[in-house]
């Protein structure tokens, strides 16, 4: 990182030479014109020398402010991702706050969008494709086939630091907001129909304009044939006004925010890969049209940069009198019509080419996390050894083993997890749940081995009441069960997370309900882990004989101190902690 704060240092530097530079030219200018129209003391072709200076700096100093903006966007790159590796990433990143629903079976229970989300982390997308293509992966669970061809991807991407690099510094210093629906509505709507012989008209009376006024400027001609030829022509331009207008208005938000996209595509089309994934990531954007994609997207821009021109106070008139904006109208709805159909699996295949390179970072800046081994074994399997959860420091992670279902066929489907408060039973089901998303999206894993089969994930862990939908705690910890009771009709093996289950009733009817509910997902060939402080929910287990096996985590109490150690420990809890907790922060009990 110390190599790009030197460029752009010298960059700045340069960049304030050349703008002096380019006042002193200036000046130069105000004093020749001075001399040529003042004193006339010089000839006017004098003056083309300062303005040929002046114009040349001004190429200059923008190409120098590019790469000075390049160098200031590679230091953001390295910078976050020092505040990742050093866990202060937290408020940085972009949160996926669209990507909330709190009617999903996991997605908020396991903090997977928000600031301090599992998004957060891993997401370097810099268009919106990409945020949603990575949303999409951590929402669904991915088949094992998309998983393996994944991992080739990631494998391949991680050590290419230089590859992400160049991606971040594409484009302007801000993520596109494209949005990719509305952009690719834009490539598949109806053409905007001009006349069939308007493509010829336009040029032809453009054409009848600057000759009859170079005629008439030499004195061949007198004014009349070029104010006519300039009243048929703004006649014609009026008659093309609306259809002109539509063009403009529709392209206006596409266009500049596939130039972003058109320099990611540039960049997919031009290295050379070897996984299959991305091999057939450049093979698709070549499908159906001879031109690269990069290419095709870049002439969009060039012809909606020329479209902007009219906005120039100076050549406004000029353009009117050549029907400028209608000839690059119809140039644009051409373009439309050969590459638009394109234009949604572009933004699909950029999106899907981010989301990789966000997976490759990751496993890049976390080279202890592994990419787990997937299994096709039946009837559910998830082992793991050291397994951690990835927002928490490492250093502060306390690490255990969870052994559920497999091969064996002694093997327990169903854990109770039993502890004190503060415990850490929550944040166990949390580390397997948020792991378990990430082996399924195609990531690598905070584990030291995860053997994983093909899993659909059902938790209950932060059900909330709602005054607005005058709904109880209680009511929506059912709804959410009844959720997971439903994903069992899949194909896949549910893989369930409850914590504290039917805490917001009776003791009676919480044993009663929790027993039927537990059982019917085993019986119907689910697998999970539920916790609880309530002793008497530890009895499941005797009712799943060689199915179900009690765990737990302990605590201590030493000079009035409540201490942790957050290991998993087979058996269940043999000691309460509520009253020594109220204790502790001055309740009198």
């Amino acid at each position: 990182m110390e190599d790009r704060r030197r460029v752009s240092e010298l960059e700045q530097k340069r960049f304030r030479r050349i703008g002096n530079a380019r006042l002193a030219a200036g000046f130069a200018g105000v004093v020749v014109a001075f001399f040529v129209f003042g004193e006339v003391l010089i000839s006017p072709w004098w003056l083309l020398v300062p303005c040929a200076i002046f114009g040349a700096l001004v190429m200059v100093h923008a190409r120098v402010e590019e790469r000075m903006d390049r160098s200031k966007r590679a230091i953001q790159f390295y910078e976050r991702g020092l505040a990742r590796l050093e866990d202060r990433w937290m408020g940085g990143g972009e949160f996926g706050e669209r990507f909330r629903d709190p009617a999903h079976v996991y997605s908020d229970d396991l903090d997977l969008f928000g600031k301090g989300s599992l998004f957060e982390l891993l997401s370097t997308a810099r268009t919106r494709a990409g945020e949603d293509v990575l949303a999409s992966w951590l929402l669904a669970p991915a088949s094992g086939d998309e998983v393996a061809a994944r991992h080739q991807a990631v494998l391949e991407l991680r050590p290419l630091l230089d590859l992400r690099e160049d991606l971040a510094v594409l484009g302007s210093a801000v993520r596109s907001s494209l949005d990719p629906d509305a952009a690719a509505r834009w490539g598949e709507a109806p053409e905007v129909l001009f006349p069939a012989t308007a493509r010829y008209i336009a040029p032809l009376l453009a054409a009848a304009v600057v000759v009859s006024f170079a005629l008439y400027m030499a004195s061949v001609f007198t004014r009349t044939p070029f104010l006519a030829a300039l009243l048929v022509t703004l006649g014609y331009g009026f008659f093309l006004g609306s259809r002109t207008l539509q063009v403009a208005r529709a392209v206006d938000s596409p266009s500049h925010d596939l130039a972003l996209l058109a320099k990611l595509l540039h960049r997919l089309e031009n290295q050379a890969f070897r996984a299959p994934l991305l091999q057939d990531l450049q093979v698709r954007l070549k499908a159906g049209h001879e031109l690269e994609a990069s290419a095709e997207i870049e002439h969009l821009r060039r012809l909606v940069a020329r479209l902007d021109w009219q906005r120039n106070l100076v050549f406004a008139p000029i353009a009117m009198a050549l029907l400028w904006s209608a000839q690059v109208a119809m140039a644009i709805e051409r373009w439309r019509k050969v590459s638009g159909q394109h234009v949604r699996q572009w933004i699909g295949i950029t999106g899907e080419f981010e989301a990789l390179c966000s997976l490759a970072g990751y496993s890049y800046e976390h080279p202890a996390d592994i990419l787990p081994e997937i299994s096709s074994a039946p009837g559910g399997w998830f082992e793991a050894e050291a397994i951690a959860h990835p927002l928490m420091p490492e250093a502060h992670a306390i690490r255990n083993d969870v052994k559920l279902g497999g091969p064996q066929k002694e093997a327990a489907r169903l854990w109770i997890v039993s502890g004190s408060n503060m415990s850490g039973k929550s944040t166990l089901l949390r580390t397997v749940g948020i792991n378990t998303v990430l082996a399924w999206a195609g990531a690598p894993v905070r584990a030291r081995s995860l053997k994983i089969s093909p899993l659909t994930l059902g938790t209950s862990i932060r059900v909330q009441d709602s005054l607005q939908d005058g709904r109880s705690r209680f009511y929506a910890e059912i709804t959410r069960l009844r959720a997971v009771v439903a994903l069992t009709d899949s194909d896949r093996t549910v893989f369930f997370l409850l914590d504290e289950l039917l805490s917001g009733t009776n003791s009676h009817d919480r044993q009663a309900g929790a027993s039927a509910i537990v059982k019917a997902l085993i019986d119907r060939g689910s697998m999970g882990m539920i916790t609880t402080h309530d002793l008497a929910l530890a009895h499941i287990a005797e009712a799943l004989p060689g199915r179900a096996a009690n765990v737990h985590f302990a605590d201590t109490l030493e000079n009035g101190q409540l201490h942790f150690d957050y290991r998993l420990q087979p058996g269940v809890v043999e000691r309460r902690n509520a009253l020594d907790l109220m204790r502790s922060v001055g309740l009198e009990v």
